[in-house]
């Protein structure tokens, strides 16, 4: 960790979202701490394993998912981050060839999912993910945001809800050699 030099501080800031007896809590990284750090980077190897290196969070790029126009959900079990959702409004995205696609774009009503992982040893079991997923959402509508967007690979979106449909499909996201879909989540 001696190459660190990000202006990252030592300990996390964070606000605790939701908690339960049990030892789980969900809280929104408001500032990301060293402390934190080698849960994060190795949680999102397990993104990569799934995805591809694009999607790897690392040292050289941290502060792209984690800044102050980012949303960082994260998820801990007995204090160990287990995973993390990463919200972002839609118009950080205005540059972006697939954001064109959405007509909500520039109406700063939805929040686009930029990454989502639970560690695969909790992914099973205890419902983290679904918990973890629906705080997100619930805190997006309490603060007027009526879409969730996202990609995800291709039948993924299927699961979401009745209220979700597909704006466009992707083939070969990224390199990935895996169709994606771009879906919003209509929240109303």
């Amino acid at each position: 960790m001696e190459q660190l030099t990000l202006n990252i501080i030592n300990k996390s800031k964070t606000k605790v979202i939701a908690s339960s007896a049990y030892n789980f809590k969900i809280e929104l990284i408001e500032t990301l701490g060293k402390d934190d750090l080698p849960d994060i980077l190795s949680i999102s190897k397990e993104l990569s394993e799934i995805y591809g290196n694009h999607v790897l969070i690392d040292l050289k790029n941290i502060n792209k998912y984690f800044n102050d126009k980012t949303l960082p959900f994260i998820a801990r079990n007995n204090d160990k981050i287990i995973g993390f959702i990463i919200g972002v409004p839609l118009e950080y995205f205005k540059n972006e060839n697939w954001s064109k696609y959405d007509i909500n774009l520039g109406k700063k009503n939805t929040i686009y999912t930029y990454a989502f992982i639970i560690n695969k040893k909790y992914r099973k079991s205890g419902g983290y993910a679904k918990t973890l997923k629906k705080i997100y959402i619930n805190w997006a509508k309490k603060r007027n945001y009526n879409f969730v967007s996202g990609h995800v690979a291709q039948g993924i979106s299927k699961n979401f809800g009745e209220n979700t449909e597909i704006i466009k499909i992707f083939s070969n996201w990224y390199g990935t050699k895996i169709s994606f879909e771009y879906y919003r989540r209509n929240l109303l």
